[in-house]
Formats: structure tokens, C-alpha cells, sequence
């Protein structure tokens, strides 16, 4: 392990990747305190302690906090996740964005500037709720939270807000492009372990008071022990499709011949499902935020808390929906049957072409639904928790749910892609002594 760790820095542009991203983050970090003018910050942490167990407190846990401080990255990187979500479904029935699709490069291209648009919509609508709806209703000890509420301070606002939400777009791009692993999921992950000191510490201060037991307490890490092995096993679980390649002769050489085989993962998707559905059930309180204090937003509010079943069932039902989506755009069995062909590749006992294709689909969808079923579970395993144990939501989220599987995902994907660099490396630098020389020339 600890000539692995060498290994890494001894990358000249392995470590150069693993600095940028830390770099970056960092900077997320920093300006998650950076408060927009105008805001009282002691009045604010008082208001915002009655949102702790609401989907309010579960958006402030997904971007480290930001939200409840009013800062610069109060809304995180949400808005861009919720204009590809919206993008990515119009391209399942609109003719344009499907036509884009196909166009290959310059389409995606076209798509991610789309997307971008979108991204500065939604971020202009949301911050205009907390801006000119939700921060100003709110007060604390008789103070209220906006110091000078009006024009200006929504106009601020609105501006700080979005310009905050583009720049971690920016950065996201920017990891994915020049480090490691993948931006936005990175920054997602940072802003949820961000708040586990702080969890850890009030259960901590529940045992010293007596509060709760130490016996619940190895029960609690014996649980969360289980649940971060089951993650990573449905992670890492694959169904493997055997493939050969026949044999042909070019000249006096034979290529071909080998067997080899199709990892069909169980969660081909990967945490993807997961903030995509997270993402549309904020849409809710968003709503409420337009609405004030009338009695449908507070149905609403209540309907979509997380002390109500609704919530959780609606939830499981878009883990599944959105498991199926995203695998269904990331993995085509049409496209990988006719690679197939093209390299004389074949599946023992199915003819080639479009029964291939069937039989792959016929396995992915299999392997998906449990698979879907699992990562729906695990999503809402906190509330059982919470029902079965009597524990807060802040500290259920790591025994399961969103927090934990977003965690586990993002972490082993930035692994697998530290490990590739590596192997890769290594394959060309550290296997051979010497570089293989040319032949001279007379």
C-alpha cells in the first residue's frame, strides 16, 4: 500500500491530477463560508436549526453546508445536475436533442452548451426563491435574517448566487478534464463528508450525557460496517458475458482466437441514479419557497418531509425509474453487438447481430432490476433506521441513503481511475528495464 502511495507521487502527471483536484476542492471549501451581503449570519444559524430535519437540512448536507450560511454556493451544483437531468429526458422524446445525440462530437458539444443555459435558468429561478421568498420570512429571537431586504439585496443576491453555481460548474469541468475522478460528484461528496465531523461530534456529546448507550452504539457501527460492505459489493458486482473471437488468417499471421468476456456491472449506473432522483425530489420545497406560508405549501412541505412515507416511496420508485434511464443511455446493446461483428466476436450459442443484441438486453435488464431494487433499499434505509432506533436524520444518512451511496461510488470511482493511471504507468515504465532499441541502420 505504501509503495502504491510512492507510486502515485512519483507520477509526474498522475500527481499533478491528485494536486489540482485537492486544490479545487479547497477552494469549493472555502467558499461554501463566504457569505452574500446583506445576510445576518447569527440570525440565520438560529432560523435554520427548525429545517434541520427537512429536505431543506438534506440540501444544506449536499452542499457542505453552504445553504445554511447563505453563502456564495448556497445551491451547490444542483441546478446543473437538474438541466442534465431535464436535458437527457428531452433527448428520450424531443427530435432535436436526439438528433444531437447522433451527431457525435459537435452535438455533444451543442447538448453540454444547452445544458449550461439551462444550468444558469434554473439557478436564477431557485435563487430568486431563497432570495426574495425564503430568507427574508425568516427571523430568529425577533431579529430577522436579511438586515436590509429590497431590490438591491435581491438583486445581489440573485447575481452571488448564480455567478457561485456556475463557478462550481466551472470547477467540475475543470476536474474532470485536468484530474481525477469525476468533477461533479467530487464536489457533492466533499460538501456531504464536510458535515460528518460535526455529526459525529453531537453523538459523541448523546453518549456523554447519557442520552444514548454505548451498546447502541457498537450496534449503530456493527450496522453501518454491513451496510458500506453490501455498497461496495453491489458497487463492484458484475455479470460476465462470455465473448470468442474467431480466428483469421492475413497473410502468415493469425489473429484472433481468444476468449474473453462483457462485465455487465449490477449498478452499471452507479451513484448517478441516486442525485438525479435526489435532485427532483428538492423540487418541492423549492416550490414551497414561492408559495410562503398557504396551506397547500405546508401540505407540501409536510408531504415530502422525511418523518413521511410518501417521501421515502416516491423516492425508491425514481432510484428505479432513473437506474433503468441511465443505464439504458450509457449502455447500448445494439452498438456493443455490432463491435461484436465487426471483430469477428460472437456469444457462444447466439447468432450474431441483432439476437446478440436481444440477448445482451435480455441480460441487462435482468441484472439491472435487483440491482435497482438494492440501490432503491439502501436509499432508504435511514428511515428504517430512524423508525427502528430513534436517531436523527443527519446521522441515519451514513448508515445508508443518499449520503453513504454517493460516498462509496464517488470513492471507489476515483480509485479505479487512480489504479488505471498506475497499471498504465507501470505497463510502460516500470515492467521494462530499458527502452526497446531500433535496428541500426548500415
Amino acid at each position: 500500500m505504501i509503495d502504491k502511495i510512492k507510486s502515485i507521487f512519483s507520477i509526474p502527471e498522475l500527481r499533478f491530477r491528485i494536486l489540482f483536484t485537492l486544490g479545487v476542492l479547497i477552494v469549493v471549501r472555502i467558499g461554501a463560508h463566504i457569505p452574500i451581503p446583506g445576510v445576518d449570519g447569527e440570525a440565520l444559524t438560529g432560523a435554520f436549526s427548525n429545517f434541520q430535519n427537512s429536505l431543506f437540512g438534506l440540501f444544506n448536507t449536499f452542499v457542505g453546508g453552504a445553504f445554511q450560511k447563505a453563502s456564495l454556493f448556497s445551491l451547490g451544483i444542483m441546478p446543473y445536475i437538474s438541466s442534465s437531468i431535464i436535458i437527457q429526458l428531452m433527448g428520450s422524446v424531443v427530435p432535436y436533442f436526439q438528433r444531437l445525440q447522433k451527431e457525435g462530437e459537435a452535438g455533444r458539444k451543442k447538448i453540454t452548451q444547452i445544458t449550461r443555459y439551462g444550468t444558469v435558468l434554473l439557478a436564477s429561478m431557485q435563487s430568486y426563491g431563497v432570495v426574495a421568498v425564503f430568507l427574508p420570512s425568516l427571523t430568529a429571537g425577533g431579529k430577522s435574517v436579511v438586515v436590509n431586504p429590497g431590490f438591491a439585496f435581491t438583486f445581489t443576491g440573485i447575481v452571488s448566487m448564480v455567478t457561485g453555481t456556475l463557478f462550481l460548474m466551472w470547477l467540475g469541468e475543470r476536474v474532470t478534464e485536468r484530474g481525477i475522478g469525476n468533477g461533479i460528484s467530487l464536489i457533492i461528496m466533499v460538501g456531504i463528508v464536510s458535515a460528518f465531523p460535526n455529526v459525529l461530534l453531537n453523538e459523541i456529546t448523546l453518549v456523554q450525557e447519557g442520552v444514548r448507550g454505548l451498546l447502541s452504539e457498537f450496534i449503530l457501527a456493527g450496522i453501518m460496517f454491513l451496510i458500506i460492505c453490501f455498497v461496495v459489493l453491489l458497487t463492484q458486482g458484475t455479470r460476465k458475458i462470455p465473448v470468442q473471437y474467431a480466428k483469421r488468417v492475413v497473410g502468415r499471421k493469425v489473429y484472433g482466437g481468444q476468449n474473453t468476456h462483457i462485465p455487465m456491472r449490477v449498478n452499471t449506473a452507479g451513484v448517478m441514479p441516486i442525485i438525479f432522483a435526489q435532485s427532483i425530489m428538492f423540487i418541492p420545497s423549492t416550490v414551497s419557497t414561492f408559495l410562503g406560508d398557504s396551506p397547500f405549501a405546508q401540505s407540501l412541505l409536510n408531504w415530502f418531509s422525511f418523518e413521511h412515507p410518501i417521501y421515502w416511496t416516491i423516492f425508491g420508485l425514481m432510484i428505479i425509474f432513473f437506474t433503468y434511464f441511465y443505464t439504458a443511455i450509457a449502455f447500448d446493446p445494439v452498438q456493443v453487438s455490432s463491435t461484436m461483428k465487426q471483430q469477428g466476436g460472437f456469444i457462444p450459442g447466439v447468432r450474431p447481430g441483432k439476437r446478440t443484441a436481444e440477448y445482451i438486453d435480455n441480460i441487462l435488464t435482468r441484472v439491472t432490476l435487483p440491482g435497482s431494487i438494492a440501490l432503491a433499499f439502501v436509499a432508504i434505509f435511514p428511515y428504517i433506521l430512524m423508525k427502528a432506533m430513534g436517531i436523527n436524520y443527519d446521522f441515519a444518512s451514513f448508515f445508508g441513503g443518499t449520503s453513504l451511496l454517493i460516498i462509496v461510488g464517488v470513492a471507489l470511482d476515483t480509485l479505479q481511475q487512480i489504479e488505471s493511471h498506475l497499471m498504465m504507468r507501470h505497463y510502460d515504465g516500470f515492467l521494462s528495464k530499458g527502452k526497446i532499441r531500433g535496428r541500426r541502420r548500415m
